[in-house]
């Protein structure tokens, strides 16, 4: 079997952010959420890392990012391109907006071999995560179904102070297979735990803070990227028209259709430890705070590879 690699989704331009969220450092040798992910992945055994991003920020991205990381893994570099689509498909007027995290990954579909291991660029996940999906990925492989896995975290361990988010709750079977993924849109912190709304924030629902969720942390074989390519197919055809400067095609949805046909089997790998990303400016002393305390704590040193 060959080595599971790990691909990072790193296209996205932070809108709620207001910038590159990718290159922003978070603790003051100037690391970045990305630079503790990669360390990460390399101590679970990943030596090979694949970036996913915008041909426009390469340059950006290569100094600040891939060439230093390039000392202590593997890299290779994948383009996400507005303009990558069929030739029958006319692109709407006014889209900027890319394609959504299913037309990302199929960026990789020529340098993937073997299993592999699907993060974002802009969240911290901790080390279980990727300890517990390496395994996965070497021991095992696609049968009388297509063998993924996702690493599920607390809904209350994913939240923020300062909005609402969206997060992909999911329903498992009894014996820990991913059943459904719902996609909830606007999720915020209660002095109960937590709520979601389906109207745009005018009632709220209570939802329980130990519901499972996705924070796209996947493992796949390459035999999803033919299942990805269908899915695009039918994107471009039928969807965009519903919705043409906004509709993205994004793994979990896609994920959830595999289930639903029975092609695939999910196994969701359980994590404790506490996520944190940046998805408003207003978190990021919340997530400086968190390294440093976890390299107080003896769990990183304070300059990563050192």
């Amino acid at each position: 079997m060959d080595k599971p690699v790990l691909v990072i989704l790193a296209a996205g331009m932070g809108s709620r952010y207001g910038g590159l969220k990718q290159m922003d450092p978070i603790d003051k040798e100037g690391h970045k959420i990305i630079d503790f992910s990669i360390y990460d992945a390399k101590q679970a055994g990943f030596e090979k890392v694949i970036f996913i991003i915008k041909k426009e920020m390469e340059k950006d991205f290569r100094e600040c990012v891939g060439n230093p990381i390039s000392r202590h893994m593997e890299v290779e570099y994948v383009f996400q391109d507005l303009h990558d689509v069929p030739d029958s498909f006319s692109i709407p007027e006014d889209r900027v907006k890319p394609w959504g995290t299913t037309h990302a990954l199929l960026c990789c579909k020529d340098v993937i071999d073997g299993p592999f291991m699907v993060i974002n660029s802009d969240d911290y996940y901790g080390k279980s995560g990727y300890v517990s999906m390496y395994e996965f990925l070497t021991t095992h492989q696609d049968d009388e179904k297509l063998r993924y896995a996702m690493v599920g975290y607390e809904l209350g361990k994913t939240l923020t102070e300062k909005g609402s988010v969206t997060r992909g709750c999911c329903k498992e079977d009894a014996n820990g297979f991913l059943e459904e993924i719902i996609e909830r849109k606007t999720i915020i912190k209660t002095p109960q735990g937590a709520a979601y709304s389906e109207d745009d924030g005018k009632t709220y629902q209570p939802i329980d803070v130990k519901t499972p969720v996705s924070m796209n942390m996947w493992g796949f074989g390459k035999s999803v990227l033919p299942e990805f390519e269908k899915a695009m197919d039918l994107f471009f055809k039928e969807k965009v028209a519903k919705n043409p400067l906004k509709a993205e095609c994004l793994i979990p949805s896609e994920v959830d259709v595999l289930l639903k046909k029975g092609i695939a089997s999910v196994k969701v790998l359980k994590s404790s430890d506490q996520w944190f990303g940046i998805t408003y400016k207003e978190d990021k002393p919340y997530v400086m705070e968190s390294i440093q305390k976890l390299k107080d704590e003896g769990k990183y040193p304070e300059k990563l590879w050192e």
